[in-house]
């Protein structure tokens, strides 16, 4: 009869066999394994100082084509603005300071003048401030002569508002008949500067220059993407702004960085609405050197009626046509 001391025993020698084929298995297995192993560590650490490699030579190349670009871009827009105004707005607390300069700097080195800048305030595009916009604009504190849309759209009536104080109409050639026909009315600037006062003490934009001069042309500055539930609402406001400054000027850049291109930016909601992008321009590397030079040869391309998506996003031209004839 097989007692209960027979299946432990049983047990406990099935369990030491087990573990002693184990012992000897990887005994066995041991030393390929560890060469395997050690192979694959050696071949991913020669990747790694390959790729280190590449990486050095790519910067290198970037730095000497921005540092080319850098070299070339006064003599790309040299003559391009000559006697054109530009009112530069900054749609977004993330632009960079070095990138306003620089686009300021590249103006007037083209012959051009900034009229003067303003920044946007995130309280501009917000829903929450509509109502106490809409009341302002609407309210009898208006310059004289200024004729709003009839709409019951904040973002609309207030980018109408800047537009008429802020930009110069440009000449009707059907309304004249020399060949170099009259340039609009210019506002008055004690008008721009009442309004200017009035939105910034409901803090929804401030001035940065000294002063603001009546305009030609607008160069629009934006960084980075809106995120969360108010996103489209907030792009569709600033595109009111663009569009009112844009048809009552001679011409609207818009130049951001790589981030405003995507949906949630105002590069990428312009350029995803066909009517929107066939009239107004974008640059979505002002970053770099070339973004800049880009920014402002394309003003002088709106300035002729024309407009077009530069920068490195999809379906872009790296710069615009540097040949074009000057306005």
């Amino acid at each position: 009869m097989i007692d209960f001391r027979y299946h432990l025993v049983s047990l406990i020698a099935v369990f030491l066999a087990v573990a002693l084929g184990i012992v000897v298995g990887t005994t066995q297995l041991n030393g390929p394994i560890l060469d395997d192993l050690e192979r694959q560590v050696s071949a991913l650490e020669q990747d790694k100082r390959s790729l280190e490699d590449e990486t050095r030579t790519l910067q290198g190349q970037l730095d000497t084509t921005e540092e080319f670009a850098e070299a070339v871009a006064p003599a790309l827009v040299e003559g391009t603005l000559t006697d054109r105004s530009v009112l530069l707005v900054l749609a977004s607390e993330e632009v960079a300071t070095d990138d306003v300069e620089q686009v300021g700097s590249l103006i007037r080195q083209g012959g051009g003048t900034v009229a003067g800048q303003i920044s946007l305030a995130p309280a501009y595009s917000d829903p929450s401030t509509e109502s106490s916009l809409q009341s302002y604009v609407t309210g009898s504190g208006l310059p004289a002569g200024i004729t709003l849309p009839e709409v019951d759209d904040a973002g609309q009536l207030v980018g109408s508002l800047l537009a008429q104080v802020l930009l110069v109409p440009p000449a009707d050639p059907a309304a004249e008949t020399p060949a170099d026909p009259a340039p609009g009315p210019a506002p008055d600037p004690a008008a721009a500067s009442s309004v200017l006062a009035g939105l910034a003490a409901l803090d929804v934009l401030r001035t940065d220059s000294d002063s603001v001069a009546p305009a030609d042309l607008v160069v629009v500055l934006t960084a980075g993407e809106f995120t969360g539930a108010n996103a489209d609402d907030r792009n569709e406001t600033l595109i009111e702004l663009v569009t009112a400054l844009d048809d009552r000027g001679s011409g609207v850049v818009v130049a951001g960085d790589a981030a405003s291109a995507r949906e949630g930016g105002l590069i990428g909601a312009l350029r995803d609405d066909p009517e929107l992008a066939s009239t107004i321009s974008t640059v979505d590397n002002v970053g770099t050197a070339a973004g800049q030079a880009s920014t402002v040869l394309a003003l002088r391309a709106e300035a002729a009626d024309s407009s077009g998506a530069y920068g490195t996003g999809e379906d872009t031209q790296p710069v615009p046509p540097v040949g074009a004839d000057a306005p």
